[in-house]
């Protein structure tokens, strides 16, 4: 089970700080999950730059130019926030049994900050 799931919000814990124009200390939320790479593209975190060749539609509009999208970064450079503080923690598992009396993994956010 990963520890980090698409739609889960996380906080940027490694990298240049924000006043030194890096993404470290940012919040945002998963867009997407590449397991194979151990890579998580996050909303808002980590810009980059593509240029896209000129072309046209068939409507005749002119395509391309530079645009800007996020790029993924590993997982581990991450870490989820937790819903109650708000800042990084740390995820456990629990097994717990649900409705229909089947054995289940759940996740839940360890103690956080000053809470420790």
């Amino acid at each position: 089970m990963a520890n980090i799931k698409k739609g889960d919000l996380v906080q940027v814990i490694s990298g240049p700080s924000q006043a030194r124009g890096g993404d470290r200390g940012k919040q945002g939320r998963v867009i997407e999950v590449d397991a194979a790479k151990n890579r998580v593209v996050v909303e808002g975190v980590n810009f980059v730059t593509k240029h896209l060749r000129v072309g046209q539609t068939d409507r005749g509009t002119k395509t391309g130019g530079i645009e800007t999208h996020e790029a993924p970064i590993h997982v581990s450079n991450v870490a989820l926030v937790d819903p109650k503080t708000k800042k990084p923690t740390r995820v456990g598992f629990r097994v717990e049994k649900n409705a229909d009396g089947r054995t289940v993994r759940v996740r839940y956010a360890k103690k956080s900050g000053e809470d420790l």
